[in-house]
């Protein structure tokens, strides 16, 4: 199968490219701004790789990346939306500006990117008359966060998101879920973690006692991915080791 997969080059998005790849699936992934990693990581793996810059906030150029998909492989088969960013964005510590320019910035990457990617993607296809949509949501879409609401927000539409195209085209051999993880160890947790104090906090939030790997995570959406989750349309699937249960 051909994967696109946006935000490739760490974390989460670097182990699904691994596991995508390992179960023999040729994989387009996308990076921002991490070029080395990328470029690190699509020689350790060579062939059936390829890594691609993409700003998911450049709207713009987006057509051009799905074209250069479609040139190399012929079609997508699968659409994973990894690529996010997150930062802290407090209701009180911040000023105004700083506040507007949080949401702003969040909501670009996190959802309007997103969508403007899936919708483009999905226009290939219905073309074909199959396809999957991975968006790769949070736990913070749920439950309501204390520091980042931007962040739970644009997951949460991004649920939403996952839904309607569930329901809008399924009818077109098209299906769509959300994976929704917890604190996991990447790089984008590691300030947390690295303090122990704080990382005894989160581990102990979680009943079966740690942190989950980016590989947990990369395997559920390599299953996902393969044949083997074909039935599965609209469901988020929460992978957080029971820390958030609903």
């Amino acid at each position: 199968m051909i994967v696109l997969l946006t935000g490739g080059s760490r974390g989460i998005g670097a182990s699904a490219v691994r596991a995508l790849h390992r179960d023999g699936n040729h994989v387009v992934f996308t990076y921002a701004s991490k070029r080395d990693e990328a470029q690190a990581l699509e020689r350790e793996l060579g062939e059936r790789v390829r890594a691609m810059h993409c700003d998911l906030a450049d709207h713009a150029s987006l057509p051009a990346l799905v074209d250069a998909v479609i040139s190399m492989h012929g079609r997508i088969d699968v659409l994973v939306n990894n690529g996010a960013i997150f930062s802290e964005n407090p209701f009180f510590e911040n000023d105004y500006d700083a506040w507007r320019r949080g949401w702003e910035r969040t909501f670009a990457v996190n959802l309007f990117g997103t969508a403007d990617l899936t919708y483009l993607v999905l226009q290939q296809m219905r073309k074909q008359a199959s396809g999957k949509i991975i968006n790769l949501t949070s736990r913070a879409a749920h439950r309501g966060e204390l520091s980042f609401a931007d962040y739970g927000a644009s997951k949460a539409a991004l649920v939403n998101l996952t839904k309607s195209i569930a329901r809008s085209c399924g009818r077109f051999g098209i299906s769509a879920i959300s994976i929704a993880p917890g604190f996991i160890e990447t790089d984008m947790a590691a300030p947390d973690l690295e303090i122990p104090k704080r990382r005894a906090e989160l581990e102990a939030e979680v009943p079966l006692g740690y942190i989950g790997s980016a590989e947990e995570v990369a395997d559920i959406i390599a299953f996902f991915a393969s044949p083997a989750g074909n039935y599965v349309n609209g469901a988020t699937i929460d992978v957080n080791g029971g820390s958030y249960v609903r």
